[in-house]
């Protein structure tokens, strides 16, 4: 059977849409905001270091509030606030000239980034069936990837340009992306919210629930790849083959165009918490195998050789990244109770905070630092994570009475 590359019509095309928005915006960001950081508003590179660390830390706090407030009111018109508001503190870094403002913004500007990301998600739970979202995610992640492939070039072409009026066009950019994405939303209907079952349920129960902690704290170890792509693989390239530097952009267009591909094939294996941590546990042996291959390409080869033996280790990591991406996306939703969607997914979401917060200082420590050695450890860890999902699934679904039991099957919209 096809797979579609767009998403089905209706809320998902609607979904996805804004999400292309916002990732253009946001791979523009991220092309160009430290070189505009430093050398535009002056700051120094530990400042902007300092300021990003404590911004996300503080960020991805408001998740889980966030995501409760669209639980009880309900998503819709809260991701259309956030879409604005982000895209008025992106506005407002055209103006900031010292550090103080600048962090002030920064906190604001990952606080509704999280609690976006976090709503966003409650919008999908609440117009998607929840045999429908996986494959849904698969498509929306997808447009993530061509979004920020956009965004980067748009980006790199004012990196090339390099002047004060190129970085502010960005950023202005930036801010339309988002405002824009909120307009987007707006097409969407109302998803009405849901009041606490009792008087006595926990106004933030994912908080206490244990279970669901630990589900969390395996797929945040998983999540320690984020740091790879952008950070540990250019770093290992440009000190141990400093005539292959260009490499590093080639496996990143390489992991673009095959999150691009085929992210909805590989989500369409995934039809329940079962295949969900199957997935999962063999996420974690391709990525241990990454791992084994980029240590590898520390021995004395060929060039040609040592270019073949980088692009195979970047071609697995990608398989493990698009399973393992698939995977947990069913597995943060099928946990939640239906009731709560918005603030499990806010916590659920804290692990890729805590990947790109604490993720490269890690992975760079044992991959720069270490070497071979530090990628056969951090392979180690993938593998133990992708093994311990299984059982923690199973713990935190025991704990869900009445819950429905798998039927085995998916909606049309994940089979499209």
């Amino acid at each position: 059977m096809s797979i579609r590359l767009s998403p089905p019509p209706g809320a998902p095309r609607t979904l996805a849409a804004a999400q292309l928005s916002n990732s253009i915006g946001d791979g523009m960001y991220y092309t160009c905001s430290a070189l505009y950081f430093t050398q535009i508003v002056g700051l120094s590179p530990a400042r902007l270091g300092l300021g990003l660390t404590v911004a996300w830390a503080i960020g991805s706090l408001a998740g889980v509030p966030l995501g409760h407030l669209a639980d009880r009111r309900g998503p819709r018109t809260l991701a259309v606030l956030l879409a604005l508001a982000t895209a008025a503190f992106v506005a407002s870094f055209l103006v900031i000239r010292s550090f103080v403002p600048f962090l002030l913004v920064a906190c604001l500007y990952a606080t509704a980034q999280s609690g976006l990301a976090a709503v966003r998600q409650a919008l999908l739970a609440g117009l998607v069936t929840p045999a429908e979202r996986t494959g849904v995610l698969a498509h929306m992640q997808s447009t993530l990837n061509a979004g920020l492939a956009l965004g980067a070039a748009l980006g790199g072409l004012a990196l090339s340009i390099g002047t004060r009026p190129a970085y502010l066009a960005v950023f202005a950019l930036d801010a339309l992306s988002f405002l824009a994405g909120a307009l987007i939303l707006l097409r969407l209907p109302v998803v009405r919210g849901t009041p606490r079952r009792t008087d006595d349920e926990p106004r933030l129960a994912v908080l206490r629930d244990r279970p669901y902690a630990v589900v969390t704290l395996v797929n945040t170890v998983l999540l320690l790849r984020l740091p790879l792509l952008s950070l540990a693989i250019p770093l290992w390239i440009a000190t141990r083959f400093p005539g292959l530097t260009w490499l590093a952009s080639g496996l990143f267009v390489l992991n673009t165009v095959a999150v691009m591909l085929f992210q909805v094939r590989t989500a369409r294996r995934v039809t329940g918490l079962r295949s969900a941590g199957q997935t999962v546990r063999r996420a974690g042996v391709i990525l241990l195998a990454s791992c084994a291959v980029f240590a590898l390409s520390a021995a004395r080869l060929p060039v040609w050789a040592t270019v073949a033996v980088l692009t195979a280790g970047a071609t697995l990591q990608v398989i493990g990244e698009m399973k393992q991406s698939a995977g947990s996306w069913q597995i943060g939703f099928d946990l939640a109770p239906p009731h709560q969607i918005g603030q499990y997914q806010g916590f659920f979401g804290t692990g890729v905070a805590v990947a790109r917060t604490l993720g490269p200082v890690l992975v760079t420590a044992l991959v720069v630092t270490w070497g071979v050695p530090g990628w056969l450890l951090l392979g180690g860890l993938f593998v133990a994570a992708g093994y311990a999902m299984g059982p923690a699934v199973r713990w935190a679904e025991a704990g869900r009475p009445g819950r429905v039991p798998e039927s085995g099957t998916r909606g049309d919209l994940s089979r499209a």
